[in-house]
């Protein structure tokens, strides 16, 4: 297995969320079949220098360095069917777009979009709760945005439009 931590700051990243706490012996699973996919993964015949991590049991990281070889739509549509496939066979959705992960007290929470909206109009999300951004575009700022507070999320310009 490489670690995205091996992979350069302009590499490429998709982060998967759980919908659920994956089990340790679901993360293993995960972990062998990603390590599997990865060494086999290309793009028009060439090899792509991809790692993941799994991170806080809700969060696959999978991460491509496009400077030694580009992701095409083929490799990226691949790396998506190798999701839903496992997500299939373990009982997981890391597609749901609609569910918000925050932490409060340092816990994980989810919640479904509207009522984390729902939660800050009643004040009990406030400017300092964490929250995770998943469509950070590679390693620089998965590791600068990724998991921030409120404050400097995409939540809270879309809050100043409300």
């Amino acid at each position: 297995m490489r670690s995205i931590q091996h992979l350069a700051e302009h590499s490429r990243v998709w982060v998967y969320q759980a919908n659920r706490f994956l089990s340790e012996q679901e993360i293993v699973a995960i972990s062998n079949a990603l390590s599997q996919f990865i060494e086999g993964w290309n793009a028009h015949g060439a090899s792509l220098y991809a790692g993941f991590e799994i991170i806080s049991s809700r969060f696959v990281v999978l991460a491509v360095d496009e400077e030694k070889a580009l992701a095409s739509g083929c490799s990226i549509d691949k790396s998506v069917h190798f999701f839903q496939k496992i997500g299939e066979e373990i009982n997981v959705d890391f597609f749901n777009r609609m569910q918000v992960m925050y932490e409060i007290d340092g816990e994980l929470k989810d919640t479904p979009l509207h009522q984390f909206w729902a939660m800050r109009k009643a004040n009990l999300i406030g400017d300092d709760i964490v929250v995770y951004d998943n469509l950070v575009k590679n390693i620089a700022e998965f590791k600068e945005r990724w998991r921030v507070s409120f404050a400097k999320s995409w939540h809270a310009e879309m809050w100043g439009r409300s």
